[in-house]
């Protein structure tokens, strides 16, 4: 019995130690999942802020594609209405220059009655100055005559009224002569304000040009990545025939050929929004440097600009560009954008020239 209750008494504390250990081992559970707990929702609350920044920047995105699309929408009516008010002011020329042609035909047929008018009437005044003289001479003669005989008498009063005829002859070519140099001095006022509507149409039709110029060069210029060494001077666009062809070379290879279906691209793109009642041509010019050259293909620089022009010019229309847009053209070196003597002035005058133009 005694033995019994020893045992007994030993057991308990194992247990109390080993239900503590439990116990300790519980509460640090416990406290791991608490700590995870608040990880995880701090976790999932900078997600959820982050979404909300998401969705805020979406929102903001679909405003400012909804006003791109107002902004293109607003493009496209407005170079409709352009469109249209160009196709009205090319019939408005046409119509002017018809109107015109018909004025000046008048005016010179106007001219040529002016002109005989007037032959006639310095042919009148030599016929009447002739008569008068005789005139006179015929009155002396009589007046040194005693006596004056009827048939005297009769011609001196048919002199008389053939000389009051002519004077009224020549009154009515006078009269007339006026008439026709204000109708001159008209249809002069009524060319000249033609030719002024006419001068303001082409002039409209230019600045157009000019739009669509500055936009071509402005794509063009981001299409080619900014260079430094491109550059817009006055209405041409400048970039160096280094990027194109290798030295003494009209060949152009593939990197050449992907700088240029850029060029294709803008082109196109561009090409697509003028009106067709725009007559325009893009010019390509090539220059070199003034440094000769002399070799079977190209005896001068004259050759080696020329082709590299008609290799671009080539290349586009085996791209789908109209020939008749298109123009090649060779200055050798001849049109230099630097005259010094310096390697650095020879890269600048080596060059091709873009132009958008009428034609």
């Amino acid at each position: 019995m005694a033995r019994r209750r020893r045992r007994a008494l030993d057991i308990w504390p194992g247990f109390v130690d080993a239900l503590t250990s439990l116990i300790m081992v519980m509460i640090f559970v416990l406290l791991i999942f608490a700590i995870g707990q608040f990880v995880l929702s701090d976790t999932l609350a900078g997600k959820n802020r982050a979404l909300d920044a998401l969705q805020g920047k979406v929102a903001e995105l679909a405003r400012t594609l909804s006003l791109s699309e107002e902004a293109r929408a607003s493009l496209d009516k407005r170079m409709a209405e352009l469109s249209a008010s160009l196709g009205q002011t090319a019939n408005e020329r046409d119509q002017l220059r018809q109107s015109l042609d018909r004025t000046t035909a008048e005016s010179q047929a106007l001219t040529a009655n002016v002109a005989a008018l007037s032959e006639l009437k310095r042919q009148l005044e030599a016929e009447i100055a002739r008569m008068s003289t005789e005139l006179q001479g015929n009155q002396q003669e009589l007046v040194k005559q005693t006596e004056l005989n009827a048939q005297a008498t009769a011609q001196v009063e048919l002199l008389n009224r053939q000389i009051a005829a002519l004077n009224e002859q020549l009154a009515k070519l006078a009269a007339a002569l006026d008439v026709a140099n204000k109708d001159v001095q008209a249809k002069d006022l009524k060319i000249e304000d033609l030719g002024k509507q006419l001068n303001l149409a082409l002039a409209n039709r230019v600045s157009q040009l000019e739009r669509y110029r500055s936009e071509f060069f402005g794509k063009l210029r981001e299409a080619l990545g900014n260079r430094p060494d491109v550059r817009v001077v006055g209405d041409r666009f400048v970039l160096p025939t280094d990027i194109l062809f290798e030295s003494a070379s009209a060949d152009l290879g593939a990197p050449a050929e992907a700088r240029l279906a850029q060029l294709v691209s803008t082109l196109r793109e561009l090409s697509a929004k003028i009106p067709s009642g725009v007559d325009w041509v893009l010019r390509i010019d090539g220059h070199t440097d003034k440094l000769p050259i002399n070799t079977e293909r190209f005896p001068s620089n004259w050759e080696l600009s020329t082709a590299r022009a008609v290799a671009i010019v080539k290349y586009l229309t085996a791209q789908g560009i109209p020939a008749e847009r298109l123009s090649a053209n060779g200055f050798g070196q001849f049109q230099p954008l630097d005259t010094a003597d310096t390697p650095d002035a020879y890269a600048r005058n080596r060059r091709i020239e873009l132009q958008l133009t009428n034609r």
